[in-house]
């Protein structure tokens, strides 16, 4: 029996999730409970410690099935947007709440308290998370504690963005941040998957899941715009047949590249391109 995936599936030697009984080994299985991201931005690390690697990140209003939770304050759990299984601070959730109804499009958006600007925030939300909109004036949206956010910031979770690449573009000089997720930090896997998830295209979090999953493969030749690029280990947007937009360590940001460039510059450092991906 091939080995299950321990980034995208919830088991480890001690503890496993009770529906992976007979397909992993562990010591004990057990149900998880549903839970919701209720902080601004979850951390979602490889061991229960601050200091541990950041894999990804979990946005405001994504559920999470939490299968521990250690007296330290650490929960172990599995996100049911992408799978992703990891450590994060049982401070991070809450009991799950109203079914959300609208997800934030901008890069970063603020709640207040009332229904002037002007007023001190109460909470800022990054592009990806999602929220119920329980009544909408003209100029805001208000949540269930009555929180106002501008309503040009947010669309309902129906809602498509036709141009994956004018998404990654709102990102663009963001800060690269290795697991990051959102205009606070992001990495290349990251800003490929909030764009095609604000699209509605369901999206793996990490790149060589992203190439295994998305897509037809083209030629390099034909690249057009919005068509994925991969190496082992990144990930690039294509603007046109001449520009890729990606997070990258080389310039720390989100950043537009010549295409030219970007190959070159990967290619001296050891890595071709794997594959091609277009979307439709």
């Amino acid at each position: 029996m091939p080995a299950l995936d321990p980034r995208i599936n919830a088991y480890r030697p001690d503890l496993a999730a009770k529906h992976l009984q007979g397909q992993v080994e562990a010591r004990h299985f057990v149900d998880g409970v549903r839970q919701q991201i209720r902080d601004e931005i979850a951390d979602i690390r490889r061991d229960p410690a601050h200091e541990a690697a950041l894999d990804t990140q979990a946005l405001p209003g994504e559920t999470v099935m939490v299968y521990e939770t250690s007296e330290e304050g650490w929960c172990w759990g599995q996100l049911e947007n992408d799978g992703y299984v990891g450590y994060f601070s049982a401070n991070a959730i809450g009991p799950v709440g109203a079914p959300p109804t609208h997800r934030v499009s901008v890069p970063r958006t603020f709640g207040f308290p009332g229904a002037s600007i002007k007023l001190p925030p109460m909470i800022a939300l990054p592009m990806g998370a999602t929220l119920e909109i329980a009544k909408q004036t003209e100029r805001f949206a208000l949540n269930g504690y009555g929180w106002h956010f501008p309503l040009n910031h947010v669309v309902p979770l129906s809602h498509q963005q036709p141009d994956i690449v004018a998404t990654a573009e709102t990102l663009l000089n963001a800060p690269y941040l290795w697991g990051g997720k959102s205009s606070l930090g992001v990495d290349c896997s990251g800003l490929v998957q909030l764009s095609l998830q604000a699209a509605g295209i369901a999206c793996p979090r990490d790149t060589y899941m992203q190439e295994a999953a998305l897509g037809t493969a083209v030629p390099l030749s034909d690249l057009k715009r919005g068509d994925l690029i991969f190496w082992k280990g990144h990930v690039a947007i294509a603007r046109d047949a001449e520009t890729f937009i990606h997070a990258n360590g080389h310039h720390m940001m989100v950043a537009v590249e010549p295409a030219r460039d970007a190959l070159a510059r990967i290619k001296a450092a050891g890595s071709d391109v794997t594959s091609i991906k277009r979307l439709s």
